[in-house]
Formats: C-alpha cells, structure tokens, sequence
C-alpha cells in the first residue's frame, strides 16, 4: 500500500524510495479515513491516522531545541498514546481500548522517546519506549518498521538515535550478539558497490542481497551511524571534508567499519548534495525525479552531526529559499518542525529562516505554548478568549505585536483558530 498519506512520516519515504520491496512492512497498517477528527493537543490539522505521532514528536522535539515549554495538552497527547509495553503506533483513535500490537512501529516509538528525552521529566515513558525497542530488536541487530518482519536502514537508524537519545549505548543493545550498530552495518553500502555509492545506506537488501544506495535511507541512517540523536546540536565541526571509505585489496567483501560509518556515509551525503545543487532527489519507478525535502534535511542533520556542517551548508540555504513549498506555507507540521530542527543544528535563526518565522508558524499549528522563544512568538500563540466570551488583555496586545510584524502572521493565527476542532482532512 504505498498511499500518498503517508508521506509525513519518514518510513513512507523509504518506502516510496524503495519499491515495492517493502510493502509487507505496512499489511497490518490501518485503512486511511476521510472522518478522523485532529484530537486536541495535537499539531497540524491534516488526518493524524498514518503519522500523527510522528508528527507531534517532531514538532516537540523542534520545541524543545528552541527552548519553548509546550501545553501539556500537547505532551499529554503523545504520552497517552504510548500503549501499556511501552510501544508507539502511528496514532490511537481510542486510548482508552487495549493496544494491537502488530500496529505499534519501531519509528512512532524512535521519534516518541527522543522528543520525551528533550523535553526531559518524562524518564518512565522514555524507559518503557526503550524497553520495547530491545524487545523487539531483529536478530542480526536490525529494527523493522513493524515488528516481525525483515529490518531496514531507516527503521535502525530512527532507533539507534533514540537509544542514544535515552543515554542507552547501541553497541550494547543486542539480539544473538549483534549489537545495535552491526544491525546497521548490514545496509551500507561498502567496497564491493561503484565508488560513487560507497558509504551510502539501501533501504533494505534486494531479493538476491545487493545493496543499492538510497537518499532517504543514507539521509535518516547516518545519524544514527554519527551517534546523533534529536534535536543536533553542531558541537564538533571540523573544516576537513569527509573521509571516503578507502577500500584496500579484500575490503570488497567485509562491511563498513564501525570505525569508519560515519564518515563514508558523510562523504557519500556531501557528494549527493553537490550533484544535486545542494539538495538530494526522491526518484520513483517510471516518475519523473523531484526535490526530495525530507532527505535533504536529514542530510544536514546527519552532517552537522558527524562534524561536518560546512559540508551542510548548500544544502540549508537550499532549503531555506525552497522550504515554504515544503511546509504548505507552514501548515505542514512535520515539516515546519523538521525545519526548526534544520536551522538550530546549522545554527541560523529559526525565527528568520528564508525570510519566513518557522517557529511562529509552528507554534500556531498546535495548542498555546506555556512559554516561547520570543514575545511576538508567544503572544500570537496564547491569544484566546476569557472565560466570558469576550477578548482578553492578551489578545489585544496579540494583535497590536502582530500588526506591528505584519498582517500575515494575524492571518496564519486565525486559520489556526478557526481550524480547531475541525476534521482532519486525509494525506498531504
């Protein structure tokens, strides 16, 4: 079933990009509905069937990087859809029915913990989180999408971040003695490939075992490789370019180092960017090739992360001059927040980025903020009615900040307003 619903979610990508090869992943995944309601404390208003948690994971770990307190309406959320093995679905309709467990996926749960350990006072949910994530580890280290089936790159990648996000070391996370970190090995792509895909992640093996390299799936994977975690914070760069895997007489055979991961997969990642015009592209079966947003922007996670965000930086300024078809204008949640993660890991201002002020646009996509980066920001966001009916001071001042920074942030807010309580609308 590869639905264009989907594509908030960073595994229908992978999907997408790898054919019909992954399609046992998503039989147990439920039907698309045109009725679900947007609940409250959630961000974004499209249907939350397909990527609801992974959406309001990204948008709070997103707050989180710029130091915003979220309504715990909107932590609340999440954490009440955390089922009782302390696994995630895409998003529960009924929380309070008993989970199925063959609708829980490995990357709800990835996103989840991370954005619960940024956040932080969370520790029991993130433990259980992590606790499901060792149980349902593949015997050759791999996580799938759903558990039971064959593991893939960016379902291993999403997990090894969200133990290191947990403070849980991935080397020691184990199934049958293959470790966290070996699981990932078994999708990079090493010396025995053309050296122009050396370093790069496959989706998953091809029937005969090859591996083939893929945008999103070296994009997602690095950073679990560079021992990243969301949100990235650039703490080591380095001027060097990344290192190209070297492959001495009989490497052809043996996997990519541990040792040299991160690196070959930046290479691969930084000469992709540079073919690309600073961005990767997402290439279907029989379509035409488009920009593909989502791993371009975890290319520039996965580079600040290995040290490398001068490599990185084309591709930011790429995505801040494009970003706006990306985000809808920001009523995409997923990628507004997956942009705020972008510009803080770059370290450019995630309130000017592009021209556009993806926090406030953030921000108004989900429920008022306890407290904000900025007063504008926090004040287009609090803006709501007394307990009679009427105008409060703080909308008044709401409306004199947002005058004074121009009509179009007054315009996204009441869109948001008048959206509450709305049905969701299917796909994106």
């Amino acid at each position: 079933m590869l639905t264009a619903a989907r594509t908030g979610a960073a595994v229908l990508s992978a999907l997408l990009l790898a054919g019909t090869a992954a399609a046992p992943a998503l039989a147990d995944s439920p039907s698309p509905s045109a009725t679900v309601a947007v609940p409250t404390g959630l961000y974004g208003q499209g249907d939350p069937t397909y990527d609801g948690v992974w959406r309001q994971s990204l948008a709070l770990a997103a707050l989180a990087a710029v130091k915003a307190v979220p309504a715990d309406s909107a932590v609340g959320w999440l954490t009440g859809q955390q089922c009782a093995d302390g696994g995630w679905p895409s998003f529960r309709a009924d929380t309070a029915a008993a989970c199925d467990a063959t609708t829980e996926d490995s990357n709800a749960t990835a996103v989840a913990v991370q954005a619960l350990a940024a956040l932080g006072g969370h520790q029991d949910a993130v433990d259980k989180g992590v606790q499901w994530l060792k149980a349902n580890q593949n015997a050759d280290g791999s996580w799938a999408y759903n558990p039971g089936n064959p593991g893939d790159a960016n379902s291993t990648g999403l997990a090894v971040t969200a133990l290191i996000a947990a403070k849980a070391d991935p080397a020691t996370v184990a199934r049958s003695g293959r470790s966290g970190y070996d699981g990932l090995a078994l999708f990079q792509v090493g010396c025995a490939a053309p050296a122009d895909q050396r370093g790069a992640f496959a989706y998953q093996p091809d029937p005969a075992g090859a591996l083939a390299a893929n945008a999103l799936a070296s994009a997602q994977a690095a950073l679990g490789a560079a021992g990243g975690r969301l949100p990235v914070t650039n703490t080591n760069t380095v001027d060097a370019a990344p290192k190209a895997l070297a492959c001495p007489a009989g490497a052809a055979a043996q996997p990519v180092p541990r040792a040299d991961s991160a690196e070959a997969a930046a290479a691969y990642l930084t000469d992709r960017l540079a073919a690309g015009e600073q961005h990767l592209m997402l290439t279907l079966p029989g379509a035409t090739p488009t920009p593909d947003w989502t791993a371009t922007a975890w290319a520039v996670l996965s580079l600040v992360q290995s040290g490398h965000a001068k490599q990185a930086t084309g591709a930011v300024d790429w995505l801040a001059a494009q970003g706006s078809t990306w985000t809808k204008g920001g009523t995409d949640a997923s990628a507004t927040a997956t942009l705020v993660l972008v510009a803080k890991a770059a370290q450019r201002d995630p309130s000017h980025f592009g021209g556009t002020d993806l926090v406030q646009q953030l921000t108004a996509a989900g429920p008022a903020l306890k407290s904000g980066p900025s007063s504008a920001t926090a004040a287009a966001t609090a803006a709501k009615k007394d307990d009679k009916g009427g105008v409060s001071t703080l909308w008044v001042i709401g409306v004199g900040l947002l005058i004074g920074v121009g009509g179009g942030l007054l315009l996204s807010l009441q869109r948001r307003r008048g959206a509450q309580g709305s049905a969701g609308k299917p796909g994106k």
